[in-house]
């Protein structure tokens, strides 16, 4: 349950992406946001690769280490815990049923949004299943603060 809640906070802090959509909210500009190309790569604002997301639908870092990874519609951390469920409409909802994440589709990329409506990052239309994904960077990067303090 306290993984939910710090992995629930993490991504609504820590997400996400650059350029403002046409109707979203202006993003948090200190914020960094990601970006899943249609190469399965997860990506910063810089291009830089952090990691991607393999045809088994495992999100792995740039290191190669695992992050979490879809089976069935279910989202689960490395350890096989459950997060929630990715909808393929782009919808990731935790273990409570409560909306985490949405996608705007805008061509061939979405935007990826909180519920509020602002933009944490963008997906390739072929990974929308996948924006949860960004889910699982922000986790990390949280988990590795906890630690270092």
């Amino acid at each position: 349950m306290k993984t939910n809640v710090i992995f629930s906070v993490a991504f609504m802090i820590g997400m996400l992406l650059v350029a403002q959509g046409l109707f979203a909210q202006a993003s948090n500009k200190n914020q960094r946001q990601l970006h899943i190309n249609a190469k399965g790569e997860v990506l910063d604002d810089g291009g830089t690769k952090l990691g991607y997301i393999s045809k088994e639908d495992m999100v792995f870092d740039k290191e190669g280490k695992k992050l979490g990874f879809i089976k069935g519609g279910k989202v689960y951390d490395a350890e096989g815990n459950s997060l929630g469920k990715a909808k393929k409409s782009g919808q990731y909802y935790n273990n409570d049923g409560v909306l985490i994440l949405k996608t705007k589709q805008l061509g061939v990329k979405c935007e990826i949004l909180d519920p509020e409506g602002h933009k944490l990052g963008t997906v390739h239309k072929n990974y929308k299943l996948h924006a949860c994904a960004a889910h699982c960077f922000f986790k990390e990067k949280a988990m590795n603060k906890e630690e270092d303090k």
